[in-house]
């Protein structure tokens, strides 16, 4: 049965995901994200696509990206329109071969398609942007993205829940047989906090695999783990 625990559209939460307040954020608060950032690292290994090149979509400054994923690339695309994060990206990551490309393919539903036509041979990784996109042409149409996509290699880690507080409850390590307000009573459950749904829950068809992100003592974040592998 659906919890009671109160759940809020992203466009009412009030933490920034980007820009200057999120790289302050992420100076001050980066020692907090060492279990999150280990927990993707694992997760990035673990994927391994057979691409020579990687398109990086959204991934701000890379604060929780391993160095070692990206220079196993010949090349690494990065779609980032922050200017400030695209220098910080270049200089954390000199040994990768970054280009930075202008490719806007979030902006309407062809977007997916526009990524695929424009990089048909590359892996795709969505660098936690997709949770953010909630209301936006992508994030409504989740299957239009999966069909656009299913030539290529893709995964994305995203935003699936966030609260002000650290969860009471453990986190499973799938939503498997949740939806995203099971999920937030499972873990903030009586305690009256709002929970913003980030909609992104099983984004890829399927539930995939869960982290907790203490992005600050403030803002606890529950992120989603998809991979999908072209059909032979």
């Amino acid at each position: 049965m659906p919890g009671t625990t109160p759940l809020l559209p992203v466009d009412r939460w009030l933490s920034p995901a980007g820009g200057l307040v999120y790289h302050l954020r992420a100076l001050r608060h980066r020692p907090l994200w060492r279990a999150y950032s280990d927990r993707l690292a694992g997760w990035l290994q673990a994927w391994n696509p057979p691409c020579r090149e990687l398109v990086l979509i959204g991934p701000s400054a890379g604060w929780t990206l391993p160095a070692a994923f990206l220079a196993g690339f010949g090349q690494v695309h990065v779609l980032e329109p922050d200017p400030l994060a695209r220098r910080l990206l270049g200089r954390r990551f000199a040994d990768a071969k970054l280009v930075f490309d202008r490719l806007d393919c979030l902006c309407d539903r062809d977007g997916p398609a526009r990524l695929a036509r424009a990089y048909p041979d590359a892996a795709l990784l969505f660098a936690n942007v997709l949770g953010q996109q909630v209301a936006g042409p992508v994030i409504a149409d989740p299957g239009r993205l999966r069909r656009a996509l299913a030539g290529q290699h893709w995964a994305s880690c995203h935003d699936v829940l966030s609260a002000a507080r650290a969860p009471h409850g453990a986190l499973p390590d799938t939503a498997a047989g949740l939806d995203a307000a099971a999920l937030a009573e499972h873990l903030w459950g009586g305690s009256g906090l709002e929970v913003c749904d980030h909609d992104t829950l099983g984004l890829g068809g399927a539930p995939g695999p869960l982290a907790l992100w203490p992005l600050t003592p403030r803002a606890w974040h529950v992120i989603e783990w998809i991979v999908h592998a072209p059909a032979g």
